[in-house]
C-alpha cells in the first residue's frame, strides 16, 4: 500500500466537502442540489493546484476512478476520474444525481436514451467539457452516457460528485443491441487523501 502524499494544498477540496454537506443538511430538492452544488464544484475545478498526484495517475489500459471522499452517511462521494490517452467508458447509467467538473484536459460525453426495445440511442450531440466547466447527470435530467478523453496524447482528469457512495451502487452498462449488464464499479485506490490533518498547514501560517 502506497504512502499518502502530504496534506498541504487540500484546503479547496475540504472547503468543497463542507460546503456541499452544509447544502445537503438543508434537505434541498434535486434541482437545487445540481444548481448550487454545481456552483461549488465549478469553484473547486477552477483551480488545478490541489489534487495530489497519487490520485491523478493514469493506467495504461483503462480509466481510473479514485475515491477522494465519502460522506459518513453516504449522502455523497467525490472521485477523481483519470483518463489515459484515448480512453473511454462503455455506455452506462448512474441511478443517482451526479456532477462532473473538468479539472484538466477535456472529455466528451455522449448522452443516450433507450428506445422502445431498450437499445441505447444517441440523444443530441456530445457535450465537451473543458477545464472549469461542470455537467449534471441524474435519472431526472439524463442519466445514460458514454464518456471519452478527447486527447489521444495526454491525460485528462475530471472530478465527479455523486449522491451516494457511487462505488457501491448497482448500475448498468448497455451494449448497442440493448443488452444490459449490471455492475458495481468499486474504486481504483486503496488509500484516501488525508483531508483533515491541518497540522502542517498551521505550521506554515
Amino acid at each position: 500500500m502506497s504512502t499518502s502524499p502530504e496534506p498541504s494544498g487540500l484546503a479547496p477540496l475540504r472547503d468543497f466537502i463542507t460546503g456541499l454537506a452544509a447544502l445537503l443538511d438543508q434537505h434541498p430538492d434535486e434541482p437545487r442540489i445540481l444548481r448550487e452544488g454545481g456552483a461549488l464544484l465549478a469553484r473547486l475545478v477552477a483551480r488545478d493546484d490541489w489534487l495530489p498526484e497519487a490520485w491523478a495517475e493514469p493506467h495504461p489500459e483503462y480509466y481510473q476512478q479514485h475515491l477522494l471522499h465519502c460522506d459518513s452517511a453516504e449522502r455523497f462521494s467525490i472521485v477523481s476520474f483519470v483518463w489515459g490517452p484515448g480512453q473511454r467508458t462503455p455506455i452506462h447509467d448512474h441511478t443517482v444525481w451526479g456532477l462532473i467538473g473538468m479539472l484538466r484536459g477535456a472529455e466528451d460525453s455522449q448522452p443516450f436514451v433507450l428506445d422502445a426495445e431498450g437499445r441505447p440511442v444517441p440523444h443530441g450531440k456530445p457535450v465537451r467539457l473543458l477545464p472549469g466547466q461542470v455537467e449534471a447527470v441524474s435519472p431526472a435530467v439524463g442519466d445514460i452516457h458514454r464518456v471519452n478523453n478527447v486527447h489521444d496524447d495526454r491525460v485528462s482528469v475530471s472530478i465527479h460528485v455523486y449522491g451516494a457512495n457511487i462505488g457501491a451502487v448497482r448500475r448498468s452498462v448497455y451494449a448497442e443491441d440493448g443488452t444490459r449488464k449490471p455492475f458495481i464499479s468499486g474504486y481504483s485506490n486503496r488509500t484516501l487523501p488525508n483531508l483533515w490533518d491541518r497540522s502542517r498547514e498551521d505550521q506554515k501560517s
